[in-house]
């Protein structure tokens, strides 16, 4: 059986989807690598929604991912902005997707982050910042969960300079209860954090970075670095105080990331990691086993495709996952909270449903290949 993509010219070419998918099975625990997937929500797409309210969840579907990603060995990043905080999941659903994920985390096992930002003020002074930052870390804390301390575009706007990210910062970890992951997410994924830790010179910005870290190290259990610049992130793992784990976030690149060289390796907190999730775990329980190249053999071929999913305006990249999750059958429909699924054209789908295909990402290719078909037929492509 054949099926016809549309191209990036305007006209149709002819693929033929694989037969079998690749055999990913659940294996032991990762022993040399802590592996976070950032996990998406599935809309619900009953409700009667409009993409300015607030979101409406499948809650059962949303567990069963997390399920799944967790049935494989990967700790769940909940909340995030894979899960479209800041694009459609106010604080009211992400503390309800927190509480709920973090007791379904405790009831099997998994582990589990949660994101803590600031996203139920949409702007503020800085003691407002403060106040919103510490309301989201005690229901983080309460559910049971690690925290992530989030890039907060209320910050951003409230913060004068480099002083202030120090000042609030050190406000939040010297109050946590845990150790924290510090998340620096760029502005190609979130364009209002231009110009975070109170600069737009990136090599000014990692200072100030790492001068909050040194000051608490104690307190930062890691950093995740979402900045798609492999050099910057090998010069920040390089440069932190012993202990403090670095968790690449950069979907370009992680296959040597996590590899890692003479001097160190990243840890993993990938978005790219919900649709590769059992590939991913299979990956890393090779490495697991000293063999740097067969880790390499399985997960450099799975760059094309997340570089295709993240390309231009990155901040979409929630819509091919979500794609790929329902041709592989982890959800009955492509709804996203927002209408989210319009924000990439039908050649993207058609060039992701191919490239997820050859490598042997859908359990059933047939129904991956049906569900293509659909999707094709609604925008007029005839098979």
């Amino acid at each position: 059986m054949t099926i016809r993509l549309p191209d990036f010219q305007g006209g149709l070419r002819t693929y033929e989807p694989r037969a079998e998918p690749l055999a990913l099975t659940p294996g032991a625990p990762f022993t040399s690598r802590t592996v976070f997937s950032a996990a998406h929500v599935v809309a619900d797409p009953y409700a009667d929604t409009s993409p300015d309210a607030p979101a409406a969840v499948d809650w059962d579907a949303t567990l069963a991912f997390r399920r799944h990603l967790w049935s494989h060995g990967l700790g769940v990043a909940e909340a995030m902005d894979t899960a479209q905080r800041g694009m459609g999941l106010d604080w009211a659903g992400a503390a309800e997707l927190i509480r709920r994920s973090a007791a379904e985390a405790k009831a099997v096992g998994g582990r589990i982050a949660c994101g803590v930002g600031t996203d139920q003020i949409a702007a503020g002074a800085l003691a407002e910042v403060r106040a919103a930052y510490e309301e989201q870390l005690a229901v983080v804390e309460e559910s049971g969960a690690q925290a992530i301390l989030m890039a907060s575009r209320a910050l951003t706007a409230a913060a004068k300079g480099p002083e202030d990210y120090l000042e609030v910062y050190g406000h939040l970890l010297r109050q946590a209860a845990e150790p924290v992951v510090l998340h620096w997410l760029g502005p190609m994924f979130d364009p209002a954090l231009d110009g975070y830790w109170g600069s737009s010179d990136l090599d000014t910005a990692t200072d100030t970075f790492l001068e909050v870290i040194a000051a608490h190290p104690d307190k930062v259990d890691g950093i995740k670095v979402s900045l798609l610049d492999a050099g910057r992130e090998i010069d920040i793992r390089r440069r932190l105080p012993q202990g403090v784990r670095c968790y690449t976030g950069d979907d370009f690149n992680y296959p040597e990331l996590i590899a890692g060289d003479e001097q160190g390796f990243s840890h993993a907190l990938l978005g790219i990691f919900d649709p590769l999730g059992p590939l991913a775990a299979q990956a890393v329980r090779v490495l697991d086993t000293g063999d740097v190249a067969g880790f390499r053999a399985l997960l450099d071929p799975t760059v094309e495709l997340s570089r295709h999913l993240f390309q231009t305006p990155t901040r979409f990249y929630k819509t091919g996952v979500v794609f790929l999750a329902w041709l592989a059958g982890h959800q009955t429909h492509f709804t996203m909270v927002g209408g989210l699924q319009s924000a990439r054209s039908l050649p993207h789908f058609a060039r992701a449903y191919e490239l997820a295909d050859g490598l042997g990402l859908f359990p059933d290719p047939k129904l991956a290949e049906e569900r293509m078909k659909n999707l094709l037929a609604l925008y007029g492509v005839a098979q």
